[in-house]
């Protein structure tokens, strides 16, 4: 049976105040789409967004996103039954349909899952201690749903139920086409709600299984401070993440997860720690405090240092980075690399026992085994128009100050001497200088 996640993305959003599309307001570095459909993506085998607003951008999200999914649009914002029906052209009878919200992105795969796994139509609940403003969940006496009741029509009996539907279910493709069309809008709103397919159903004899999620999976946001208490609780699920892979989190109210990380053993990540994206530690690694790391890799034994700015690097084993040190994209430090303070690193791979400890700028470089940058040290990559590649071959020395002015190759245990501007390649073993001499005036400073 093919697995179809129905994805509902229509909103406006217009109590947010923007004029982006609702599903495109920023969470824990990426969009609300971004994190439903990069999840409904990994279990499902085809993905529909139905759209209502600015579907092109809604498009380009998922371009971004680099996930495949169809787009159909919702002429007309009159309700979620009115929604899931504008996808019917696509749904087959033998789909199972998963039906989910752009606006609800804390839904977890594992559950996901476990609706996918059902063998019958299942509503997805949740069980608030206030349910206030939501629809109560009725069940029959063996405990399945036979429909949901909204608050201003529940009787005094009905408002005690603190079990609710979140709007997520999973169901055949087959009973969506016989039965979507028996919804009607003969409400107060003339809108098509598809909790009324509950009772049409169990009211056909079909059973409703109901599934319990916690109530943070289950959150939506249609303001700004409901969506500020999405980012606060989407935080605190991935920091519990990181707790139960074992890490040690020195205050793990003051750690931002915006991404993917995954750990191994004995890591530890202190305070105001920035991780984005796909990030991956190794064992035993440590993340000082008032780091920033996007879409890294991070080998075992390595310590990045406090303040230390990376993005798009591959940092090996029992390196030392930092503090103040910036990697840029396309960095690649080997095992037992030693980059120190403000030092920056751009399109540069540095290989094993090699070090550059202090204030200097690599770019566009390949540094071999071995070699030790000395402080104040440039590449000079960029010519005003085309950047050019420097190469340093093992066991080199650059002296404290040196310009490497690129195109430019430093031989096998080549020195610079410190203060040069290196203009010509230096061979194996032969030592570079380029300085102005010494020039020495007696009693000069008396002149003035």
């Amino acid at each position: 049976m093919n697995r179809h996640s129905i994805i509902l993305a229509g909103g406006k959003g217009s109590r947010m105040l923007s004029e982006k599309a609702k599903v495109l307001q920023p969470l824990g570095g990426r969009t609300m789409l971004a994190h439903i459909v990069q999840k409904a993506n990994l279990i499902a085998d085809q993905l529909t967004l139905v759209v209502g607003f600015d579907m092109e951008s809604v498009k380009q999200e998922l371009q971004t996103a680099s996930i495949e999914a169809a787009c159909v649009e919702q002429a007309e914002q009159i309700g979620t039954a009115d929604a899931v029906r504008s996808a019917l052209p696509r749904i087959e009878v033998t789909d199972k349909i998963l039906i989910l919200y752009g606006d609800a992105p804390l839904i977890r795969t594992e559950t996901m899952e476990k609706l996918f796994a059902q063998h019958q139509t299942t509503i997805l609940t949740t069980c608030l201690d206030d349910p206030s403003g939501y629809g109560r969940v009725l069940k029959d006496k063996n405990g399945y749903a036979e429909g949901i009741v909204e608050e201003k029509d529940a009787d005094p009996a009905q408002l005690q139920v603190q079990e609710v539907f979140t709007g997520v279910m999973v169901i055949s493709g087959e009973l969506l086409h016989k039965h979507l069309s028996l919804i009607s809008n003969k409400n107060n709103t003339g809108e098509y709600y598809l909790t009324d397919l509950i009772k049409i159903l169990s009211e056909k004899g079909f059973r409703i299984e109901r599934l319990q999620a916690p109530p943070k999976e289950t959150l939506g946001a249609n303001t700004r401070v409901e969506l500020e208490v999405l980012e606060k609780t989407l935080r605190q699920m991935k920091t519990k993440d990181l707790l139960n892979m074992g890490v040690t989190l020195v205050d793990q109210t003051r750690v931002d997860i915006r991404g993917d990380v995954s750990a191994g053993k004995d890591c530890v990540i202190d305070v105001n720690a920035i991780l984005v994206g796909k990030v991956e530690l190794g064992n035993n690694v440590t993340i000082g405090p008032n780091t920033y790391i996007e879409d890294a890799i991070i080998g075992d034994n390595t310590s990045i240092e406090a303040f230390s700015h990376i993005c798009n690097a591959n940092i090996g084993a029992n390196c030392s980075v930092g503090p103040y040190a910036r990697l840029r994209e396309g960095t690649v430090l080997e095992n037992a690399v030693k980059i120190g303070n403000f030092v920056e690193t751009k399109k540069t791979s540095i290989a094993e026992g090699s070090k550059a400890s202090h204030l200097s700028y690599l770019g566009d470089a390949t540094i071999e085994n071995n070699v030790n940058i000395g402080a104040g040290t440039i590449t000079c990559n960029y010519d005003g128009k085309d950047k050019h590649p420097t190469k340093i071959r093992e066991g080199s020395f650059i002296g404290t100050n040196s310009s490497l002015v690129a195109p430019i190759n430093i031989g096998k245990n080549a020195y610079v001497g410190a203060g040069s501007t290196i203009t010509k390649d230096i061979p194996d073993n032969a030592l570079g200088v380029a300085r102005s001499k010494q020039t020495i005036k007696e009693n000069w400073s008396k002149k003035k």
